[in-house]
């Protein structure tokens, strides 16, 4: 029995089955390149990243001969050592003063940073005022303007105040800086969350901060998680700012002392210890995006629409 015969046989029936069999094989086909892409495309995203981390944490466990040696062994790739880590922290380096005064920094820009926008993004998403919408584009276009253009004017304002050579002043320096991108993401953050849920924490006698702290805060955490994190990762390796506010060595945040290192003010460079140093100051990167990843993501998809 030929083709022909079989077509002209068959029912309108068995052609829809063998229609939808066949959008079925080619829908399946194609869900399986597409996961294919998405695979190959994950891992080639991940060794472009991992790699340099992966190579900058081996470089630190070998020594500064192995490091500079122009006639690489394959031997010393894997002689590796804890000379590196155990100089940094035990020598008059001093790395872990650094590591201490970058933390405090850090740590204070992130939660002071993560506070006003919250509180700047309640107002301009909750109270309707004149100009409020021209006030908020202001605080915007400010994202814009490198810090690096006002940082003389801010020096001066800050060393009128006594606030030079201080962890607070390079606190507030930072909070100022990093403040507008918080508020954006704050501001809609808040525009996202429906305006009666708070009328009924009003309804049942809230006021303005026990709504805030109670009721909204637990849908604020994606919001208030981007801001601090993005503070914290602005300070902590940040440089120009500490140069200018910091002269008092003993004062100093890692990303100085790593300038210390890489110019030679300890005499000839070693770049074990720089590496290491360098992996010293990526751990807490690492380890505090991981940490709040979920909520990172979600913060900015929150602060990236408007209603």
């Amino acid at each position: 029995m030929t083709v022909a015969t079989l077509t002209k046989t068959a029912t309108p029936q068995d052609l829809r089955v063998r229609h939808t069999r066949g959008a079925a094989a080619a829908g399946r086909a194609e869900s399986r390149t597409k996961l294919t892409l998405y695979w190959l495309g994950g891992t080639l995203a991940a060794l472009v990243f991992l790699v340099p981390l992966v190579w900058s944490v081996l470089r630190s466990f070998q020594s500064n001969d192995a490091i500079v040696a122009t006639d690489p062994k394959a031997g010393d790739l894997f002689s590796l050592t804890t000379a590196n880590f155990s100089a940094l922290f035990t020598s008059d380096l001093d790395i872990l003063r650094s590591v201490g005064n970058s933390l405090v920094v850090a740590v204070g820009t992130a939660v002071l940073t993560a506070v006003v926008a919250t509180l700047a993004g309640y107002g301009f998403g909750r109270f309707t005022f004149r100009g409020r919408n021209v006030l908020f584009g202001v605080v915007v276009v400010t994202m814009m303007v490198p810090f690096q253009a006002i940082i003389t004017p801010l020096y001066l304002q800050m060393n009128a105040m006594g606030l030079t050579d201080s962890r607070l002043g390079l606190v507030l320096f930072y909070t100022t800086v990093n403040l507008p991108f918080g508020v954006f993401v704050m501001r809609n953050a808040f525009e996202t969350i429906p305006a009666e849920i708070e009328d009924s924490a009003r309804v049942d006698g809230a006021g303005t901060m026990r709504a805030l702290v109670s009721v909204l805060r637990p849908m604020l955490v994606p919001g208030m998680a981007t801001s601090a994190l993005y503070a914290f990762l602005a300070s902590w390796t940040e440089f120009l700012g500490a140069l200018t506010f910091l002269t008092d060595d003993r004062l100093y945040t890692l990303p100085l002392s790593l300038v210390n290192l890489q110019s030679g003010a300890y005499g000839a460079v070693n770049y074990g210890y720089l590496v290491a140093g360098a992996v010293v100051a990526m751990v807490p990167c690492v380890i505090l995006y991981v940490a709040l990843q979920r909520f990172y993501v979600a913060g900015l998809a929150s602060g990236a629409v408007k209603g």
